[in-house]
């Protein structure tokens, strides 16, 4: 699983009385991106390292990222003035949307209601009721939804499920997770474009839906860090944990969560917390312990344990480690302390001999073992789910409900951290109890 990077939904009423699927299994898929900041370069890249695809369409608030998502398929993208012309344009099969977070409902919304099949960057909501809408949206347009936290398509996590699934760590009562760092970009505090201007930053075609303010560059290229637009570390970091752990575990959502946040250190050009943690308690019989700062980055390559009654899984950077449990009990400190005849008595019983003494007598630590991923990056395989799922019409594990969970869990934390009080989950109406 790569830490720092970044259900099926049934077909449609449409699809399932037959008809034609949309690209043949060797038809090129064309795409429209939607946001091109950093992380959607990065998808871009992913997008053409899958064959049959081509990005024929690009739209940014700020020019010098159209220009360069341009170049970056060699002249053949076109730019378009905003995301309703590029929806418009039905040679278009799929949208990227990589927008900042307050802007993805609606441009879901319009791209599933205009027939494009949708890979949204994570989370898929700014707030958890917009998930439902999506869901149902998606299911009465028969469109593709998958969302992208790629971790899923990596071999370790797939590795880690089936390990979990073949009862290897045996009873799983907890999970540890945390996502840490120590610098300024860490902290979303990139560096400015030197051309960025009114000239070249479309400033209310970046606001859109959210409150009206004056014109700010540290808003526009730094918008993780402001609640305006972003869930912070919640809706940034913890979703990846949470879809993670909702897939390993087949979990839905967690039932409460209890959650206190804080600024500490960043404390320019922000307002959401520099460091969170967050209790999580689940239905299906674990708990979660989720923790980031951004002022330490210890433990990052065990930043991922999952702990059974007979072993750990430990996820970092490129696999995940199995460490068997060694358990040999140890009665003597207690035993000690009773009359000397009744401690002889004890030692002689056959049952503590074969419980206690011969295991402390013969035991020897287990070995790990250890599974390594390859060096692909996981975007190109999530990407290659999404393609595959949009030439056959059968979604990929995080669909649509996927991604409402998993960003539901952001906000379940991120509510809780704000009111000093524990959350709950209502599962009848999929959305935050109130």
């Amino acid at each position: 699983m790569n830490l720092n990077r970044r259900s099926f939904l049934e077909a449609g009423a449409a699809f399932a009385a037959g008809q034609l699927v949309k690209a043949a299994p060797n038809e090129r898929i064309t795409v429209g991106h939607i946001g091109a900041g950093a992380r959607a370069h990065e998808l871009m890249q992913a997008v053409m390292a899958n064959p049959n695809t081509e990005i024929v369409g690009v739209v940014d608030a700020y020019t010098g990222r159209v220009e360069r998502a341009i170049d970056r398929t060699n002249g053949r993208a076109k730019a378009y003035a905003t995301h309703h012309d590029l929806l418009a344009d039905k040679s278009i099969d799929a949208v990227v949307i990589a927008t900042p977070d307050h802007w993805h409902k609606q441009i879901i919304l319009e791209a599933l209601r205009a027939g494009k099949d949708v890979y949204s960057e994570k989370p898929m909501t700014y707030r958890s009721a917009e998930g439902v809408e999506i869901i149902e949206v998606a299911r009465q347009t028969g469109r593709v939804v998958q969302v992208g936290s790629q971790g899923m398509s990596s071999k370790a996590q797939q590795t880690a499920k089936e390990w979990i699934k073949s009862g290897k760590l045996g009873k799983i009562t907890l999970i540890r997770a945390s996502y840490n760092r120590n610098t300024a970009e860490g902290a979303w505090l990139y560096p400015i474009p030197p051309d960025a201007s009114p000239k070249t930053v479309n400033w209310e075609m970046f606001l859109g839906p959210a409150p009206k303010r004056p014109f700010n560059l540290e808003r526009f290229f730094r918008w993780r860090c402001y609640s305006d637009y972003s869930g912070g570390i919640a809706t940034d970091l913890f979703v990846h944990l949470c879809t993670t752990i909702h897939y390993l575990m087949d979990a839905k959502m967690p039932a409460r969560a209890m959650a206190m946040g804080q600024l500490y250190r960043w404390k320019e050009s922000r307002d959401v917390p520099d460091t969170l943690n967050a209790i999580l308690e689940y239905p299906e019989g674990f708990t979660v312990s989720l923790s980031s700062t951004f002022n330490n980055e210890f433990s990052q390559e065990a930043g991922f344990q999952i702990l059974g009654t007979e072993g750990t899984l430990v996820m970092g950077f490129g696999g995940v480690t199995f460490h068997p449990e060694a358990v040999v009990s140890d009665n003597r400190w207690i035993v000690e302390s009773w009359p000397k005849a009744l401690e002889d008595a004890y030692y002689r019983d056959p049952k503590v001999i074969a419980a206690e003494v011969e295991p402390a007598k013969n035991f020897k630590r287990p070995e790990p073992e250890t599974y390594k991923d390859d060096d692909t990056d996981p975007t190109i395989g999530h990407f290659g789910h999404f393609f595959e799922s949009v030439r056959t019409r059968k979604p990929y594990w995080e669909d649509a409900a996927a991604g409402h969970h998993a960003a539901a869990c952001a906000h379940l934390i991120n509510l809780s951290a704000k009111q000093r009080k524990m959350t709950e989950w209502d599962f009848t109406r999929d959305d935050i109890r109130s």
